[in-house]
């Protein structure tokens, strides 16, 4: 008598009706094993996607606002600030190419200002939809927090958990709606490095760490919490999340 390859069901599924099983797969997914670095990878992707998009965005705006400038609706752009702190250098300088050289690595280092906070600001916008996500699903079977510092030790313990697979090493606060969470070996940056040096390194850092302050932050938000979210990194890979909460919150 051949044997047939059976599926095991699990007892919270096998007393609900065949009708409904469906419903309550979909309710609670079956857990799905993924490669551990796949996370990285996909990061990865994504910051080098969104600068590419973010540089076309500016693009398109600086072209909308020369047009509207060239049109009379909008008055012009002030001129950069010129420097006069040695006139006779500005004076020495200006007969040469190196004013112009330094003009030119001025307007392109603002340039790159300009990007990265577009880029910073689309990875955060990403990981706020994936907080408020991630807080919706874990605090299915909870009740409401009655206390701020239960949200913050919730995002300290679960939400960290969930994402970045352990808890944060310290949690401070000043009583006074300011909370500074530090994770000695933040998963995110735990293996980022640079050709160019530790200081690039740490620039780069800089703007990986905006999706999972996002993250922080569309938790809260879910939660209740309107706050206000600053990462910093000084040494990889230890990073410092510091959690702003409006006064009576």
């Amino acid at each position: 008598m051949s044997s047939r390859n059976s599926i095991p069901v699990p007892s919270s599924l096998a007393a609900i009706p065949p009708h409904l099983a469906g419903l309550a797969a979909y309710a609670d997914p079956p857990i799905r094993h993924v490669d551990g670095a796949m996370m990285d990878y996909f990061l990865i992707e994504t910051v080098n996607t969104l600068r590419e998009s973010s540089k076309i965005a500016l693009h398109r705006e600086r072209e909308r606002e020369k047009e509207m400038v060239e049109a009379g609706l909008i008055p012009p752009p002030a001129p950069p600030v010129k420097d006069t702190k040695d006139p006779l250098a500005s004076a020495r300088d200006s007969t040469g190419s190196l004013a112009s050289t330094k003009a030119g690595k001025a307007a392109a280092s603002t340039q790159v200002d300009e990007e990265e906070e577009a880029l910073k600001l689309r990875l955060e916008t990403i990981g706020i939809h994936v907080g408020s996500n991630f807080s919706e699903r874990l605090c299915r079977d909870r009740g409401l927090f009655t206390e701020t510092l239960d949200a913050i030790k919730f995002i300290c313990k679960d939400i960290w958990a969930a994402c970045w697979d352990k808890q944060v090493d310290n949690l401070r606060t000043n009583h006074r709606g300011v909370y500074v969470l530090q994770d000695n070996s933040f998963k995110t940056i735990a293996r980022l490095s640079s050709w160019q040096g530790r200081p690039d390194a740490i620039r780069k850092a800089k703007v990986y760490v905006s999706m999972p302050a996002g993250i922080i932050k569309g938790a809260l938000a879910r939660l209740g919490y309107n706050a206000t979210v600053s990462p910093e990194v000084t040494n990889l890979p230890q990073c410092t999340f510091q959690v702003k909460l409006p006064k009576g919150a």
